[in-house]
């Protein structure tokens, strides 16, 4: 009996689960791996899901996809759009929505998995998939490897990933080196006084001290970084006061920072603190902000060997031009701690989830970056098919590639 992809898709996509809440998403995973008799175990970092084709001697190869959807309410007008809401980490209730694609992703290594297990007389090693949670946290794949992962499970000799973006479904975008950006999400506390909103004078205004620092912000990258270098200062929320005729006594910004490297990354984050340090003192602050990192991701490297290794076996099973060099993405990821905390190579892919004639017509109208949704919008869902069926065959010609 065949796993039912479309079925088992658009099942994930009307059930998504926040980070660290993915339990009915890991339940499916788990029966999937049970109905295909793979080894599975549950509750690794959590709510993770690893599965074990051992198939003789060989290379371990780990693929991996992550399970977490977003508190984006789904927009897309599809008939399997999800209507769930869930708690966020402060207690909000909140819309969720697999905005990103991971629905796909995880569907996706299902699949490989069934086809693997269908050819294992075709190949020898060790296969690991990978279900990780909370890669939108930015926490998943260290919460799994602090649960051992790496070392209650074979060990990885490769680690490859892939993930869905708006490029035309049959296109496969990879890069040797630095294959997406590195990453720190901030929280930032500005500390005010509150009082009377008819006595402005008496307080000393976070709201004011909030807009300034936004504002200064936006300066980082037009004025103080090289045109010619990459950096994103990217304020993603504001929250201060609850009514309109007080002034409240703070003010809390959320930043997402964004790099190549790390000599980038110290240049950015100093100039960050400069600045909230410099208006809360030109506010008149009687406390200094409290600057929290709340987590840190470094750039995602593809060995370059690798890389033009999985290219050739991409433009083999799918005609030459399949593969493209997309440029590096200045979104971020998780996954590349698990092949650093193992010393062992990267491979990380993205592929395309438009209909092919849809992204043709935006590309000859101008229209591409307001008619196809990108990651993270509440319009974004790729085409099932062949979205689906590339997803699966990439990761199987790429397990196959350095498997024995």
């Amino acid at each position: 009996m065949s796993l039912d992809l479309e079925a088992l898709y658009i099942d994930l996509h009307r059930h998504p689960e926040l980070s660290f809440q993915e339990t009915r998403t890991a339940g499916v995973v788990v029966a999937a791996l049970a109905e295909l008799g793979i080894e599975a175990h549950e509750g690794i970092g959590r709510t993770g899901v690893v599965g074990v084709v051992r198939n003789g001697d060989g290379p371990v190869v780990w693929l991996r996809a992550d399970m977490d959807g977003l508190p984006v309410p789904e927009q897309t007008g599809l008939p399997y759009a999800s209507t769930v809401r869930g708690i966020d980490p402060h207690g909000v209730d909140v819309p969720v929505m697999h905005a990103c694609g991971h629905d796909m992703h995880v569907t996706a290594l299902l699949g490989a998995l069934e086809r693997l297990v269908a050819t294992r007389d075709e190949w020898s090693g060790t296969v690991v998939a990978v279900f990780q949670p909370a890669e939108e946290h930015g926490a998943g794949s260290l919460a799994m490897i602090a649960d051992g992962v790496l070392d209650r499970f074979p060990r990885p000799d490769i680690v490859l990933g892939q993930h869905v973006t708006p490029l035309p479904a049959g296109v496969v975008g990879v890069r040797p080196g630095t294959q997406m950006a590195a990453s720190d999400g901030l929280t930032v506390h500005l500390l005010g006084r509150g009082g009377h909103g008819s006595r402005p004078h008496a307080t000393i205004d976070p709201v004011v001290m909030a807009a300034a620092t936004v504002m200064r912000l936006q300066t980082i990258v037009s004025r103080e970084v090289d045109p010619r270098e990459m950096a994103v200062v990217t304020v993603g929320a504001v929250h201060a006061g609850l009514k309109n005729n007080i002034i409240p006594a703070d003010a809390t910004l959320a930043l997402s920072l964004r790099y190549p490297d790390d000599v980038a990354r110290e240049r950015v984050m100093a100039k960050v603190e400069r600045i909230v340090r410099a208006e809360a003192a030109a506010s008149g602050a009687e406390e200094e902000p409290a600057i929290t990192i709340d987590h840190t991701l470094p750039p995602t490297i593809n060995d370059a060997d690798a890389t033009a290794r999985l290219t050739a076996a991409f433009d083999r099973a799918f005609g030459e031009g399949t593969v493209i060099d997309p440029g590096m993405f200045t979104g971020s990821e998780d996954v590349s701690w698990f092949a650093r905390e193992s010393g062992v190579p990267l491979v990380f892919w993205f592929w395309g989830g438009v209909d092919p004639q849809r992204y043709a017509d935006a590309v000859a109208a101008g229209t591409v970056e307001r008619d196809i949704p990108t990651n993270h919008s509440p319009l974004f869902a790729p085409v099932i098919h062949p979205t689906l069926e590339r997803g699966v065959d990439n990761l199987v010609v790429a397990a196959r590639e350095f498997l024995a």
